[in-house]
């Protein structure tokens, strides 16, 4: 049995986060909104919890689950060494539609799936979803859709594919990007653009002092 809480309902939106974080602790799965797409999240230190996100999914541990963070000091407790233009990345794009693969801090006692030492972070641009994680701390999140779907831009779209997988759902309107973000891989001698969606390739490369063809070289 799920439930759906309307965020733009103070009451339902209290009641809301209160259940998801409830839920969290229980190593249960909980949908939230995110400026780029609805989210299906889990506490990102529940191995267990991780594991039935990817199973919800029909996805693997090949695809490792990105993990959002609700402020810019959170990711000096998870990342090895933040390099000056991860700092850069994350004043100009923080909170919003760009994520960042980084080396992963080697103390971190999570299981995201076959990282390789390495973590995908993001601060969302969306109130309920930043209330939520500056409550319960680090989610690992992923795009609430069946592997192979569309993914999901309202909290009706991700009910009708994942139903009782999910036991909250945070209905925080319409994701306002309604497009994945822009993932930026540091983890190379050179940032290197994985894949382009909230955040255009122009506006890194000026924040990055290079071109958007280094950037997004071998990008399809």
């Amino acid at each position: 049995m799920s439930t759906v809480y309307d965020c733009s309902q103070t009451d339902s939106r209290t009641a809301g986060l209160a259940a998801a974080k409830n839920a969290l602790k229980a190593g249960r799965l909980v949908v939230l909104p995110t400026d780029t797409l609805y989210g299906l999240g889990v506490d990102a230190f529940d191995s267990e919890a991780v594991s039935s996100l990817l199973r919800a999914k029909g996805r693997g541990r090949d695809m490792p689950v990105p993990v959002l963070v609700g402020s810019w000091n959170t990711i000096d407790g998870l990342v090895y060494s933040v390099r000056p233009q991860a700092r850069d990345l994350i004043r100009a794009f923080w909170p919003g539609g760009l994520s960042l693969v980084v080396e992963q801090a080697p103390s971190l006692a999570w299981d995201l799936g076959d990282a390789r030492g390495t973590v995908m972070l993001r601060m969302p641009l969306h109130p309920v979803a930043l209330e939520l994680l500056r409550d319960v701390g680090p989610l690992a999140v992923s795009s609430a859709n069946i592997s192979g779907r569309p993914p999901a831009t309202t909290v009706d779209e991700a009910r009708d594919q994942l139903g009782g997988l999910a036991s909250v759902y945070l209905d925080g309107g319409p994701a306002a990007h309604a497009v994945a973000s822009t993932i930026v891989d540091l983890t190379g001698d050179s940032p290197r653009i994985l894949r382009v969606g909230a955040v255009s390739a122009e506006d890194i490369a000026d924040v990055l002092g290079t071109t958007p063809e280094s950037l997004v070289e071998g990008v399809s």
